[in-house]
């Protein structure tokens, strides 16, 4: 035998509970700018069910409620600050 010395795998990279709540803004974020038409609604919201559905059943039970919009405040700052750059 021969002794084999392995290098540690690095950490594959990966989709956590809050990159998927995340997800579930960015879509009522969008569908609120008016990001879609009409035809891609229904495809866009059935990904928003499905994404809330997977991150409730697998949450802690501590966690924050997901689907969460930021208040239309923290919305409004943000594209004060986008529009500023």
């Amino acid at each position: 035998m021969t002794d084999v010395n392995e290098a540690p795998a690095p950490d594959a990279p990966g989709i956590t509970l809050g990159d998927m709540a995340t997800m579930v803004q960015i879509i009522d974020l969008c569908s609120k700018r008016g990001a879609f038409e009409g035809t891609e609604l229904s495809t866009v919201g059935a990904l928003r069910t499905n994404l809330v559905n997977f991150v409730e059943a697998n949450k802690p039970a501590e966690e924050a409620p997901v689907g969460e919009v930021p208040a239309p405040a923290e919305v409004a700052e943000e594209d004060s600050k986008e529009e500023s750059k």
